[in-house]
């Protein structure tokens, strides 16, 4: 039996294509047909919500080009991670709109970074109009998936996240009259918890180690690990409070010992969806057995390992080419998509 497929998400807009979360990024994701576009969440120094993949910003803008936010540059540690670069939260909103997007892969994605420096970054105010605007064309409905970056870290410096994300939905009448699919995702779920008023899918996102760090902020040494809330025991505990789960791919091709083999399956026994990422072609991302002659940024068997992923049953899929991640999720499989 054909597995359903499941919902294609352009994963920062359509970054294979586009400097990922830039305008232009996300109407091409649409153009190409994808059920959902994701845009990820960090925080301003007046409080706006900014769409950038990670608060430290030099490998997505030009700002370490900028002179005059030269001294900007600094050392944080961000999740137990210590960075040195320059942070939104350092930077009101004024001045952040006036840098421009960059590809932050350009040795595998040379034709994106063709488009550096050629569009300003957006607010999330700017993708939920952009998926409004948009949806009339829509040949479905057409969604938005908010990913919530580093709440906790936020949190500490005074930030209410959740109110600030209920808020710019409130203000796009995405809680009212939303266009599409609403899902709301984070590697922290009390953030999620504090959004359970939203009408939104909650979708609690897993890395492929280490923990929650608003779980190590509360619990230290004690906060169980990302694998051991994927077991049976962490998922009852996961069942009624967030609607699914979003996993490393490798977690459900290859788990590695220890882990869950039957997640998929485990998951939906207790009413939890299951989404997964990141789905890209290019060998460098893909498993082993699916990589081709060519190099890394060569696309390899893109139909073998992602029939695979959508033989499994994923609810959901986090694409960087939605043309290809439309042709191999929702068409069904085929010859190997051009690349």
């Amino acid at each position: 039996m054909t597995a359903r497929a499941p919902l294609v998400i352009g994963h920062r807009g359509a970054p294979g294509y586009r400097p990922e979360h830039s305008r232009s990024a996300y109407r091409l994701a649409f153009a190409m047909g994808v059920d959902a576009v994701e845009p990820d969440v960090v925080v301003s120094a007046d409080g706006v919500l900014v769409v950038r993949h990670e608060n430290e910003i030099s490998e997505t803008t030009d700002v370490a080009d900028r002179p005059d936010f030269a001294d900007r540059r600094t050392t944080k540690t961000v999740d137990g991670q210590r960075l040195t670069g320059w942070f939104t939260e350092d930077f009101t909103w004024e001045e952040l709109s006036t840098l421009r997007c960059r590809e932050r892969l350009p040795a595998l994605r040379p034709d994106s970074a063709a488009f550096d420096d050629s569009e300003p970054i957006l607010r999330l105010r700017d993708v939920l109009d952009l998926v409004r605007q948009a949806a009339p064309a829509a040949t479905r409905p057409l969604g938005v998936v908010v990913e919530i970056k580093h709440p906790t870290y936020f949190t500490a410096r005074g930030w209410d996240v959740a109110a600030l994300v209920r808020g710019d939905l409130e203000a796009a009448e995405w809680v009212d009259d939303p266009p599409g699919p609403l899902v709301i995702e984070s590697f922290e779920q009390s953030v999620l918890d504090a959004l359970e008023g939203v009408p939104a899918t909650r979708v609690y996102l897993l890395e492929a180690d280490g923990a929650a760090a608003d779980l190590v902020a509360r619990r230290g040494a004690d906060a169980p690990s990302y694998t051991a809330q994927l077991h049976p025991a962490g998922l009852d505990e996961l069942a009624g409070a967030v609607h699914g789960i979003s996993v490393p791919k490798r977690r459900l091709l290859a788990p590695s010992p220890g882990e869950p083999r039957d997640l998929v399956a485990d998951a939906h026994a207790r009413g939890l969806l299951v989404y997964t990422w990141t789905c890209r072609p290019e060998n460098a991302f893909l498993l082993r057995p699916f990589r081709t002659a060519g190099g890394p940024a060569a696309h390899g068997d893109v139909v073998g390992e992602w029939t695979r992923l959508r033989e499994l049953g994923v609810d959901g899929v986090f694409v960087d080419h939605p043309d290809l991640g439309v042709r191999v999720f929702r068409d069904g499989p085929g010859p190997a998509p051009a690349g």
